[in-house]
């Protein structure tokens, strides 16, 4: 073991909480509908019938998506009379989709390659 090189990592870990809020996000991104809706507002503010349409999903699957979402603050909504139409809370939402599909279209480009090879 090397000591100082251990409680150099440890210095440099995240707060406890941060750390659970962060896997709390992963694990809420985690479901295939609310990444979808994700991608889907990273371009454009949706309605919940609009969102449903884009999605091939019910109104009512959506919207249960959106409320996890909402909680952990990574959508956020405006009222326009009895219609409520969604965005992406702020610009690491969209940071964050951006770089995990960089990431996974590279892995993937990366494994077809060491295939061919």
């Amino acid at each position: 073991m090397h000591p100082e090189v251990v409680e150099s990592a440890r210095g440099k870990l995240p707060a406890d909480q941060d750390i659970a809020t962060l896997a709390e996000t992963f694990k809420t991104l985690g479901d295939p509908t609310r990444l979808r809706i994700v991608a889907a507002l990273a371009g454009q503010e949706l309605c919940v019938c609009d969102i449903a349409a884009v999605l091939g999903a019910s109104q009512s699957a959506v919207s249960h998506s959106l409320r996890a979402l909402r909680q952990l603050r990574l959508v956020r909504y405006r009222k326009a009379g009895k219609i409520a139409y969604y965005t992406l809370d702020d610009d690491h939402i969209s940071t964050l989709l951006g770089e995990g599909l960089r990431h996974v279209r590279e892995s993937e480009a990366s494994r077809r390659l060491g295939r061919e090879a």
